[in-house]
């Protein structure tokens, strides 16, 4: 494993150190919230200007000038509806020790900013000789009272390998750098793996996986690991593509840069697995990840070619760099086999998702509707922003080249993230539900709980979603001591 184990540091302090405590006031509650401190907090906060500002954050000294509490400004509602995480921000600007959520919250807010602030804590210090003078994992929070500890500690850890996994850079995590990832995952729950290689591809059906990955000196593969012995069968299916030059359509330099996190969708997948089965869900889970390079070289695929996936539709290549499809389209046709009761893919497929939406939102496609009305609660209630798009059926002959059954880069550049996903879609005929997540795996620009770089998105609205699809009932499936795993 990488950073994000169970047991790492994305943890929280024991109850029985002492914590200062930190108190979250937005400006609509200050003056009601400063009547009831003592003079001197209020005469200190009155010389810092704290107004309650969003981010705004005054640590008060005692008597004997050590620290007593911290006030932390949440903002005006406004403010507070265009943020997520808000004391996130206040653990980077905060002195070693450990601190606690003090005052009177909602349950819903205490889980949010205790997860916000374990998030916090990540950092890819993995090719830094020297790492920062202040240490994250110094600032500790203990669990506020009425929260499930262990969940947000294991949707941390989650969230923590996804992250690591798509910032490790291309030269460290190739498709066998992938597959020892899911190899040390699947000893450390249990799990069985699997994996198809190079031309055994093509024997075993999987010609779109070999095809793609034929170019490179990195051997293409199929990982494929199960878990668990009852429950319904749920299936995830990651995009794998550890680095994507473009193949012979070669992308421009700029467009390049990012390309190490094209395996976004198989790391967010994986942190996914891993939060379920810490969880010791009763489900037979089985987790899908085509593991390639696309490379150039004289055998690269070419754009015109027509090949044929394994469920036996033809496919005009019209963009090599249209490539993310192939790959997905036979793993999730050996997916649909098995008839899953969940069937959910995730992957960096298409920028035109970032034009529609930008790089905070990923939407996601399905027909059932009791699965999209989860994900949208789940989205808004755990904080992973998520957005339903259409599969618009009539725009299937978008996608129908006459010379084939399928092209996988329609021309005229319209409505590409929905023509994706209704390519993706043939490929599923037997599941009883299909979700497809068109995410784009990278934090821009840092924002509380969210360094700049890899950020898993949708695993924490599919956590909390997927029980309620599926029927858990009112018990869930939930189980910290992992009896699905023996």
């Amino acid at each position: 494993m990488l950073n994000g184990t169970v047991n790492g540091a994305a943890g929280f302090a024991p109850a029985s150190e002492a914590a200062i405590p930190i108190h979250p006031v937005g400006a609509e509650a200050l003056e009601a919230w400063l009547a009831g401190q003592p003079e001197r907090v209020r005469r200190w906060l009155k010389s810092m200007n704290f107004d309650a500002g969003p981010g705004q954050v005054v640590a008060v000294p005692d008597h004997g000038g050590d620290l007593a509490l911290v006030a932390a400004g949440l903002g005006k509602a406004e403010a507070r509806r265009r943020s997520r995480f808000a004391l996130a921000a206040a653990a980077a600007q905060l002195p070693a020790g450990t601190y606690r959520i003090a005052g009177g919250h909602a349950p819903d807010f205490l889980a949010e900013q205790a997860l916000g602030w374990l998030l916090a804590g990540y950092r890819f210090n993995r090719f830094r000789k020297k790492g920062e003078t202040r240490d994250p994992a110094q600032v500790r929070l203990q669990a506020p009272a009425g929260v499930d500890a262990r969940l947000i500690e294991i949707i941390a850890a989650g969230e923590w390998l996804t992250r690591d996994l798509i910032n490790t850079p291309a030269s460290h995590m190739g498709p066998e750098d992938l597959e020892t990832t899911v190899l040390a995952l699947g000893e450390e729950f249990g799990a069985q793996i699997s994996v198809t290689y190079g031309d055994d591809l093509l024997h075993e059906n999987f010609p779109l996986i070999h095809a793609v990955g034929r170019a490179s000196d990195r051997m293409p593969r199929l990982l494929d690991m199960r878990w668990g012995q009852s429950g319904p069968r749920l299936t995830l299916v990651g995009k794998g593509v550890c680095f994507d030059t473009g193949g012979l359509n070669l992308k421009p330099g700029g467009s390049m840069g990012l390309m190490k996190k094209d395996m976004g969708g198989a790391a967010t997948v994986l942190g996914l697995a891993l939060m379920i089965m810490a969880l010791g869900w009763q489900v037979r889970l089985r987790v899908l990840i085509p593991a390639v390079e696309n490379a150039v070289s004289g055998s690269a695929f070419r754009p015109g070619d027509i090949l044929t996936a394994r469920n036996g539709l033809s496919i005009e290549v019209n963009n090599t760099d249209a490539e993310g499809r192939l790959v997905l389209a036979d793993a999730l046709a050996l997916a649909d086999e098995e008839s899953p009761d969940a069937l959910i893919c995730m992957a960096t497929l298409t920028g035109a998702a970032r034009v529609a939406l930008g790089p905070d939102i990923a939407p996601f496609y399905t027909d059932d509707e009791a699965l999209a009305a989860a994900l949208a609660g789940a989205a808004q209630a755990q904080a992973d922003p998520l957005w339903r798009m259409p599969f618009h059926t009539p725009y299937e002959a978008m996608i129908e080249p006459g010379i084939a059954d399928l092209d996988n880069a329609p021309s005229g550049g319209m409505a590409g993230s929905i023509t994706a996903a209704l390519f993706l879609r043939r490929f599923v005929k037997q599941a009883r539900r299909f979700a497809h997540f068109d995410i784009y795996g990278w934090q821009p620009k840092p924002a509380p709980g969210r360094p700049k770089g890899g950020v898993g998105q949708g695993a924490r609205a599919l956590l909390a979603a997927l029980p309620e699809a599926l029927g858990a009932g009112d018990e869930g499936w939930n189980d910290t001591e992992g009896r699905n795993g023996d």
